[in-house]
């Protein structure tokens, strides 16, 4: 390396040099990760005699004071600035227009609304955080294994009251984006790297990859990611010596906090950062005996304290009402394509729709897209950097997560190679079995990041320090960055009409048919084709109860009574089942008395007050046949056919009889 003025070998570079100094066990990490500072002054001409210094690769540290946390100048509220105009560029479609749901994922957006007004019900009528019986009637919903964002949706309460969960949705999904690219900047300008432009570089490019913005199509859990890089910061703290306790805590609070954002993203994190502390410790450990001691003694008050908090949650999430045993074996098989890696997304400048849709599982999912340049960029830097063990170590953790996203089976363009990826004897283990493996791609993201900013930083202290190299670095950075991540630069997302909130649900008329003993079924029963009930009872703040959801709920096969693994709706039952199968256009079997006994013992389970169905596809055949099906033909009313069962309902004697025909 030469950004000290001394390449590896100790030789001069002819040009200017810093003073000798000795480095601590404290220090010398952070040499691994920060350049020069920019204001370090010569203090010895050219021809002094080189001091080599006795650190790892001959790396010092840089900054004799760093920048302190609340010292924000000009250029940085610039930056900050320039997070929250992209963020707002992205999502605007959502802001201009207020009756517009994502057009890729209307039912997880649907599904975040939902959540949104449970952690205000929270606060309002301080109901149990963990669970919910407003969906699902009556087996419910586990809110700690539904990603349940509760320490979003506490905090966004006002905003969700004032103004309803659809506005605090795209609160929440703009904030997200805005507040990672801060949060990114200010850890890297302040730990890592010392020129703001380089920080600000790497920043962006982890709050804008295109798996960030892929995600930001309908999981803004998923892209609220302003704690990782302060968990990243605040791991490596831990190392520092009397401060155990501390550091401890306020890394366990970092991780409580994500904890109730998106665990999937706390494992990624955990397992990144894990790999890297333990290579380093290997690296280290003749030269700083007590490091990993010091760090496993703040680890352990870490641990202590966030299982203190966590375990109780936790318990509820994998052994409480309505928990389940790891995701389906299809969604365990959601690989990343290998040629997706070199790809532009479909929300890239560069990227193509259809290109895309056939390198990834659906839009929502682009989470390898990095495309030639981006590659190429980044395995240059990791050579050129090549004598830090810290960076060479995070290009291995991105090869190895690139290797995880691949799936059990290793797909290219499409096509099945035969080839078994490491996944496929990692797909079942606890724990792993709920993750999706293409995700470990998205975790990627944040090593080019760090990788970016720590090039950019090496580019210009080059300049700083040898001027008649001055023009072809600079030439060549801006270059190679912008030849990279340009076109990866994001387009807004797509929107389209939603369906409106019916004036049954407005006007408060479900009222009078729901209450404390009874609920309100939708037909079709909510599921991931059609989430819009779970949008009425956000509505509602969640007063109005309803069967069916769109959910993380597990499967209750009667054939296989021991497969506890999730699904993404409510169990089968006869009645959902055939409106479903009506919806999708399958012809109107033959409703007979056993098909009405079965029905009316589904009203039942429901403790159904009243029937609703909107205008939508095939909804004269859904009408008809449920009208044979409970014996009675439907009111229009508040712009949904209404039946009320609860005479059918209430009394145990109730049978049920043909309807006439027309």
């Amino acid at each position: 390396m030469t950004i000290t003025g001394f390449d590896s070998t100790g030789q001069s570079t002819g040009e200017n040099v810093l003073p000798p100094r000795q480095a601590t066990a404290d220090d010398d990490l952070d040499a691994e990760l920060i350049a020069l500072e920019g204001d370090v002054r010569v203090s010895a001409p050219a021809a002094v005699a080189p001091v080599v210094e006795t650190t790892e690769e001959q790396a010092i540290r840089p900054a004799r004071h760093r920048l302190p946390w609340r010292a924000l100048t000009w250029r940085d509220v610039l930056a900050i600035g320039s997070f929250l105009a992209v963020a707002l560029f992205v999502t605007a479609p959502l802001w201009l227009n207020l009756d517009h749901e994502l057009r890729d994922d209307p039912q997880d957006q649907a599904f975040f609304e939902w959540m949104l007004a449970h952690g205000a019900r929270v606060l309002t009528d301080g109901v149990y955080p963990f669970f919910s019986d407003r969906l699902n009637y009556p087996d419910g919903v586990n809110m700690m294994a539904n990603t349940s964002v509760l320490a979003v949706s506490l905090p966004l309460t006002p905003i969700t009251l004032l103004f309803g969960p659809h506005v605090a949705f795209n609160v929440f999904l703009t904030g997200a984006l805005a507040l990672t690219g801060t949060s990114w900047y200010l850890v890297l300008s302040r730990r890592f790297v010392t020129s703001r432009l380089a920080a600000w570089v790497g920043a962006l490019f982890c709050t804008f990859a295109p798996s960030m913005v892929s995600h930001a199509g309908g999981h803004p859990n998923i892209v609220s990611q302003f704690l990782v890089p302060l968990i990243i910061w605040r791991t490596l703290e831990l190392r520092t010596p009397r401060r155990a306790m501390r550091n401890g805590l306020i890394l366990a609070g970092l991780l409580i906090w994500q904890a109730f954002i998106n665990l999937e993203i706390l494992f990624m994190t955990a397992v990144g950062v894990g790999i890297f502390c333990v290579v380093m410790a290997i690296v280290r450990r003749r030269t700083h005996r007590g490091e990993v001691f010091t760090f496993l003694r703040a680890l352990g008050v870490t641990a202590a304290a966030t299982l203190a908090v966590l375990a109780y949650p936790l318990s509820v999430q994998f052994f409480g009402p309505q928990s389940y045993q790891g995701l389906a074996t299809f969604v365990r098989n959601f690989g990343a394509d290998l040629g997706s890696f070199t790809a532009y997304a479909s929300r890239s400048v560069a990227g193509n729709e259809t290109v895309a849709a056939g390198l990834s599982q659906n839009p929502a999912e682009e989470n390898a897209f990095f495309g030639w340049g981006l590659v190429i960029l980044f395995l240059g830097l990791v050579l050129w950097m090549r004598r830090s063990v810290a960076v060479l170590t995070l290009g291995a953790i991105a090869v190895f997560f690139a290797a995880m996203s691949l799936g059990p089976r290793i797909y290219l363009n499409g096509v099945n190679t035969g080839i078994p990826g490491i996944w496929s004897i990692m797909h079942s283990i606890p724990v792993l079995d709920s993750a999706v493996p293409t995700r470990w791609a998205m975790a990627i993201a944040p090593m080019i990041g760090i990788v970016l900013a720590l090039g950019c930083q090496r580019a210009a202290d080059m300049i700083r320090t040898q001027p008649q190299s001055r023009g072809p670095v600079r030439v060549a950075m801006i270059t190679a960055v912008a030849m990279a991540l340009v076109p990866l630069a994001p387009t807004p997302l797509q929107t389209t009409l939603m369906d409106p909130v019916p004036e049954f649900v407005t006007s408060g008329a479900w009222k009078q048919y729901v209450d404390d003993d009874h609920t309100l079924v939708a037909l079709p029963l909510p599921d991931s084709t059609y989430p819009d009930p779970l949008r009425w009872t956000a509505y509602t703040g969640q007063d109005m109860r309803i069967a069916g959801a769109y959910a993380l709920l597990p499967n209750q096969d009667p054939r296989n009574p021991d497969d506890r693994t999730a699904i993404f709706s409510p169990p089968w039952r006869p009645t959902s089942g055939l409106i479903t199968s009506v919806r999708q256009g399958n012809p109107i079997p033959e409703i007979t008395d056993t098909r009405r006994e079965m029905a009316l013992a589904d009203l039942r389970f429901w403790k159904a007050g009243v029937v609703v169905l909107t205008p939508q596809a095939r909804d004269i055949e859904m009408l008809r046949t449920f009208s044979e099906l409970i014996g009675f033909r439907p009111t229009w009313t508040g712009g949904v056919w209404m039946w009320d069962v609860r005479a059918l309902v209430d009394d145990p004697d109730a049978t049920v009889t043909a309807t006439a025909k027309g």
